[in-house]
C-alpha cells in the first residue's frame, strides 16, 4: 500500500479522504490556499503545503503547483477528491508523466466520458439505453430545431461539456427553441469554453437514479447498487438515498449491468457513477458518467458497509477489488442531506459569514463505526468547525448529514430528528427547509421526481408564522441570564439580583424584540417564584427549571418547555420543537449605564481591544460623554459616562485586549 498520498482538494472532501487514509496507516499531505491556512482539512493531514491565493484557479485548480507539492513531499499518489481537478484528463496524464499515481480512472476514460455527446455515442455502441435525442456534431440552429420538432416537446437543450445545471434549458414550444438555444450556448461558452449542445426528449416526471460502479486493473467490474437523487433544485441534488424506493430486483440488475457495460466500454478503473434518467414506468436511459467518487457516496457506504475511499486506494495501488458482485449485499436504508450556507427563501442564494455557533447531532465519526449488518446510524462529513468562515471563494457546503435505518421509515425519522438537533448561528442555512422536505408527504411517501420541489413549492415554503409565547419565554430567560453574565454585578447588591428583588414593590420591565418586521414589546413582572410574561395579548406564568450552558428547561403555565438559546450580539436564536426562531432585540447595553452608576464601575460588554482612551484620571465628565472605545467583532463600541461624575482610574491602556465583564474604569458619581 502507498505510504503517503497528497489530497488535491479541500473542505469535507479532503477530510473524508484523510480519514480513510489514516485508518489504513497511509500518511497524508494537504494543500491549501491563502483562505484555508487554518482550515480543518489542513489540521487533519500529516503535512501541508501552501499552493496559492484564495481563488481556486490560483490554487486548487493549479495542476503544476499540486504536482510540485507531491514531488516535494514524496507523495506516491494524488487523490483528487471530487470537484476541482478530479475529472481533468490533462491533470491525470500530468500525474502519470511525473511518476505519480492518479487515484482515479485513466486519462483516456475521462476523455471518453468528458463529452456528453461522445459518451452517448459510445453508450449506443455498448447497447446502453439512451434518451431519444440528437447527440451529433451538427450545431446549425435550424437543424437542431427540426430535430426538436421531430421528437416532440418538451425537449431539453444541454451543453455537451456541461454539468451542475449550467448550460441547460427546458423548451416547451417550438417558438421558444432558438431563444433558449442561444441562451444555453452563451452560458455554455462562459462556463466550459465550449458551446456545443445536444437536444433530448424531456421526460416530464423523471427520477434521477445513479449506479455506483467500481473496476480494477485485473478485469473485474462491479456495481454497488443504486442511489436515488431525484430531489433537486436547479438541477442540483438536495437529498440522496439508497436503495432507490420501489426498485425491483430485476430492474436493479438491468441498471447495474448497463452501468458496468458503460464502464467497460471506456476501459474504466476505480470508482465511477453512471447516471440514468428513469420514467415512472421503470424504463431508464443513460445520462452521463461521472469519472470520480460522488458527493453522495456515503449512502452507498452505509448500505454496503464498505469504505469506497479504501477501495480507491487499493485499486490504484494495483490490488484486485475487495469483493465480487455476488458478495455485495444491501443492508437497510440510508439518506443524505446536504447542509448548505444558503437562503432557500431567497432562491437558495449562498450565505457568507462565520459559524459563530455550531452544534451537531450526536454522531459516529466517519470511521465506519458499524458493520454491514449494523452500520453506524448517523454520520457527519464536514470540513468546518465552529468559528470557521464560509467564504465567497468555494462551495458553501457546511456538512453532509447521513443517517441509516433498518428501513426507509426509520431512516426518515432519524433524519428528521437529526435536522432538529443541527444548530447553526452566524449565517443562513437550508436546515429548516430540509426538515420540511424530509417530512413532506410526497417525499415521505416516495412520490419522487426531479420536479418535486417546484411542484410542492407552497407546502415547502410556507408563510412565516409569529413565534409562540413558549419561544418568546425561552428568549427572555436566556436574555436575563446573558445580562447577568455581561454586567457581572456583585451579588451582594439586592437591587441588582436577577430575581428582581424590590422592597415593597414588584419590578416591571419591557423588552422589545422584532419578529416578521414588527416591533414586539414583551412585559416582564418579577415575582417571588418566577415571572409573569406578557406577549401578543397573552399572559403566562414562567419559571426556570434548569439551565446548562445554552440549554434551557422552563415551565410556561405549567407546561415543560425545552430549548437551546444562543444570544449572538443583538439577536436571540431559539432552537425549540424542531424550529429555529431568530429574534433581534434592543441591546440591553443601552441601559447598562444605570447599573454601572449604582456600583461605580464600567465593564467591557464583550471581549475586545481598547482602541482609544478619551479621558484621564481625575477628569470630570457629564452623562453620556465618551470615555473609551473598544473594538469587537470588527465594530467599535463606545463606553459612555452613565451620569455626571469623575473618572477615578483608567485601568487599561490603548491596545490592551480585555475579556467580557472586565472593569475598564473606576467612576465616581
Amino acid at each position: 500500500m502507498f505510504t503517503k498520498i497528497l489530497i488535491a482538494n479541500r473542505g469535507e472532501i479532503a477530510c473524508r479522504v484523510a480519514s480513510s487514509a489514516r485508518r489504513m496507516g497511509v500518511k497524508t499531505v494537504a494543500v491549501y490556499s491563502d483562505a484555508d491556512i487554518n482550515a480543518r482539512h489542513v489540521a487533519l493531514c500529516d503535512e501541508s503545503v501552501a499552493i496559492g491565493a484564495a481563488p481556486a484557479k490560483e490554487s486548487y485548480l493549479s495542476a503544476d503547483k499540486i504536482i510540485a507539492a507531491a514531488l516535494a513531499t514524496g507523495a506516491q499518489a494524488i487523490h483528487p477528491g471530487y470537484g476541482f481537478l478530479s475529472e481533468n484528463a490533462q491533470f491525470a496524464q500530468a500525474c502519470f508523466d511525473a511518476g505519480i499515481v492518479f487515484i482515479g480512472p485513466p486519462a483516456s476514460a475521462i476523455v471518453a466520458m468528458g463529452s456528453k455527446s461522445a459518451a452517448k455515442a459510445l453508450m449506443e455502441k455498448a447497447k446502453v439505453p439512451l434518451v431519444p435525442g440528437y447527440h451529433g456534431d451538427q450545431q446549425d440552429p435550424d437543424f437542431l430545431q427540426n430535430e426538436a420538432d421531430a421528437m416532440g416537446y418538451p425537449v431539453l437543450i444541454k451543453a455537451s461539456a456541461g454539468g451542475g445545471g449550467k448550460g441547460m434549458r427546458i423548451v416547451e414550444k417550438s417558438q421558444q427553441f432558438k431563444d433558449a438555444l442561444a441562451s444555453c450556448k452563451r452560458e455554455a461558452i462562459n462556463s466550459f469554453g465550449d458551446d456545443k449542445v445536444l437536444v433530448e426528449k424531456y421526460l416530464t416526471q423523471p427520477r434521477h437514479i445513479e449506479i455506483q460502479v467500481f473496476a480494477d486493473t485485473h478485469g473485474s467490474c462491479v456495481y454497488l447498487f443504486e442511489r436515488d437523487c431525484s430531489v433537486q433544485r436547479r438541477h442540483q441534488k438536495v437529498l440522496e438515498e439508497a436503495p432507490a424506493p420501489g426498485m425491483t430486483a430485476e430492474r436493479r440488475m438491468a441498471m447495474g449491468n448497463a452501468a458496468t457495460a458503460a464502464a467497460k466500454a471506456v476501459g474504466y478503473v476505480g470508482a465511477g457513477t453512471v447516471e440514468f434518467i428513469a420514467n415512472q414506468d421503470g424504463s431508464f436511459y443513460f445520462m452521463e458518467m461521472n469519472t470520480r467518487l460522488q458527493v453522495e457516496h456515503p449512502v452507498t457506504e452505509m448500505i454496503t458497509g464498505q469504505d469506497l475511499v479504501e477501495w480507491q486506494l487499493r485499486v490504484a495501488f494495483g490490488e484486485a477489488l475487495p469483493l465480487q458482485q455476488q458478495q455485495l449485499k444491501i443492508h437497510g436504508h440510508a439518506l443524505e442531506a446536504r447542509i448548505y450556507a444558503e437562503n432557500p427563501d431567497n432562491d437558495f442564494l449562498p450565505s457568507i459569514g462565520t459559524l459563530r455557533h455550531l452544534r451537531t447531532p450526536a454522531a459516529v465519526a466517519f470511521e465506519l463505526g458499524g458493520t454491514a449488518e449494523q452500520p453506524a446510524a448517523l454520520r457527519i462529513d464536514s470540513g468546518v468547525r465552529e468559528g470557521d468562515a464560509i467564504s465567497p471563494f468555494y462551495d458553501p457546503m457546511i456538512a453532509k448529514l447521513i443517517v441509516w435505518g433498518r428501513d426507509r421509515q426509520e431512516a426518515l425519522t432519524r433524519m428528521s430528528d437529526a435536522l432538529s438537533d443541527y444548530r447553526v448561528v452566524g449565517l443562513n442555512t437550508n436546515i429548516a427547509f430540509l426538515k420540511r422536505l424530509v417530512e413532506s408527504v410526497p417525499f415521505a411517501s416516495a412520490d419522487l421526481d426531479t420536479g418535486l420541489i417546484e411542484r410542492h413549492h407552497a407546502a415547502l415554503f410556507p408563510a412565516p408564522a409569529p413565534v409562540s409565547i413558549e419561544v418568546m419565554a425561552l428568549a427572555v430567560m436566556a436574555l436575563l441570564a446573558h445580562e447577568s453574565r455581561r454586567t457581572r454585578v456583585a451579588s451582594s447588591d439586592p437591587w441588582a439580583l436577577l430575581t428582581g428583588w424590590r422592597m415593597n414593590a414588584t419590578l416591571q420591565r419591557t423588552l422589545e424584540f422584532t419578529d416578521l418586521g414588527q416591533r414586539l414589546p414583551v412585559t416582564l413582572d418579577y415575582e417571588q417564584n418566577g415571572w409573569t410574561l406578557g406577549y401578543a395579548n397573552l399572559t403566562s406564568q414562567v419559571t426556570l427549571v434548569t439551565q446548562q450552558g445554552s440549554d434551557y428547561a422552563i415551565r410556561v403555565d405549567g407546561r415543560l418547555v425545552r430549548g437551546t438559546v444562543v444570544v449572538d450580539r443583538d439577536t436571540v436564536h431559539v432552537f425549540a420543537a424542531g424550529k429555529h426562531a431568530v429574534l433581534p432585540y434592543n441591546d440591553p447595553l443601552a441601559h447598562a449605564g444605570q447599573v454601572e452608576a449604582e456600583v461605580g464601575r464600567l465593564t467591557a460588554p464583550m471581549p475586545g481591544k481598547i482602541v482609544a482612551i478619551l479621558v484621564c484620571k481625575g477628569d470630570t465628565v457629564q452623562k453620556g460623554a465618551p470615555l473609551l472605545i473598544m473594538e469587537a467583532m470588527k465594530m467599535e463600541h463606545t463606553i459612555a459616562a452613565p451620569r455626571d461624575g469623575m473618572v477615578e482610574e483608567v485601568l487599561y491602556a490603548m491596545g490592551d485586549q480585555v475579556e467580557e465583564g472586565t472593569q475598564l474604569l473606576s467612576f465616581k458619581v
